[in-house]
């Protein structure tokens, strides 16, 4: 059975662009115990030259726009090219933070409320505030790592925060107050809960990506029933959204006990301490075995080989 060359594309050209090298680097090292690989650096909304259908999967650690938001997925599809992860119709719809409520609403999963606007359209802040109250958050629609979050909790820092937005479509919810929870689904099954708490109060790209910033529990400190009604969400959220091989999803626990979903990661951050490792780790898979699997059903289908069959 042919072995194929795991190319793990990294960089790429959104506001993400170093966390995917970081992503990268770690992924492609890691893999390299499992299968030929090569780091491939993506710098244009192109295939990289050189990627062969006959001798390449991919491994995708591109985030953001054309990363995560299936343009990537669609070229590589086109060229016939097997690759891991989420395709182009499931990426598309996960990166798109208000359809991805809106369907998994659908399949009984519960969502903030929301505003979605594109600008230059921007709703007034007496507008917003009438249907959601003060405490809220500001976020692009379609961008990942928290980059443009804003949360506010006065008429005066949502104006402001209104005033900075220029260009693009934009999200403001209301702010769920309670525990921030992530967790990993591989294959459809849901692994370890993790339980995120930001220093600063708030998990923006600064408490995402500054060392010591934030403080992560694996497991969560939550009760059985609760880790099991967190898990069953995951995997409800992933399939209702057509999800393929891997994800995170990321919830909110208000302190009354709701569980809200806030969106679907299709390719999230993937060094040895991101949330999906840490996951992962917890059902027992350390990051080696971890990106090997990842890739593992990406490889099947190069071989065209049942699901059971290992390289």
């Amino acid at each position: 059975m042919k072995i194929p060359v795991i190319a793990v594309l990294a960089g790429g050209v959104s506001a993400e662009r170093e966390v995917s090298l970081g992503s990268g680097r770690a992924c492609a090292l890691a893999l390299s115990h499992s299968f030929p690989t090569r780091l491939v650096e993506v710098n244009a909304e192109a295939v990289p030259a050189g990627l062969d259908a006959t001798r390449d999967v991919v491994f995708s650690t591109l985030h953001g726009t054309f990363g995560e938001d299936g343009g990537m997925q669609r070229l590589l599809d086109a060229a016939g090219i097997h690759y891991a992860g989420c395709d182009a119709e499931s990426s598309a719809l996960t990166m798109d933070k208000s359809r991805t409520k809106a369907v998994a609403s659908a399949r009984g999963l519960t969502v903030p409320r929301e505003i979605l606007f594109r600008a230059p359209a921007v709703p007034s802040a007496d507008e917003v505030i009438a249907k959601l109250g003060p405490a809220l958050v500001v976020k692009p629609n379609d961008e990942g790592s928290s980059v443009g979050l804003s949360v506010v909790n006065s008429k005066a820092e949502l104006t402001a925060a209104l005033g900075r937005i220029t260009r693009g479509t934009w999200l403001v919810e209301e702010r769920i107050m309670g525990r921030e929870l992530s967790v990993g689904v591989l294959g459809g099954r849901a692994m370890g809960v993790v339980e995120i708490r930001p220093k600063s109060g708030v998990y923006d790209f600064t408490s995402k990506y500054t060392k010591g910033a934030t403080e992560y529990f694996c497991p969560a400190p939550i009760d059985g029933a609760t880790t099991a009604q967190v898990r069953a969400a995951a995997a409800t959220a992933f399939a209702a959204c057509g999800c393929r091989d891997y994800a995170r999803v990321d919830f909110m626990l208000s302190a009354s006990g709701g569980l809200y979903l806030l969106e679907i990661n299709p390719l999230p951050g993937m060094k040895e301490t991101s949330l999906l490792p840490m996951s992962a780790r917890n059902a027992g898979l350390d990051f080696t075995a971890l990106v090997r699997e990842l890739v593992l059903p990406a490889v099947q289908r190069f071989q065209g080989t049942p699901s059971s069959l290992k390289p």
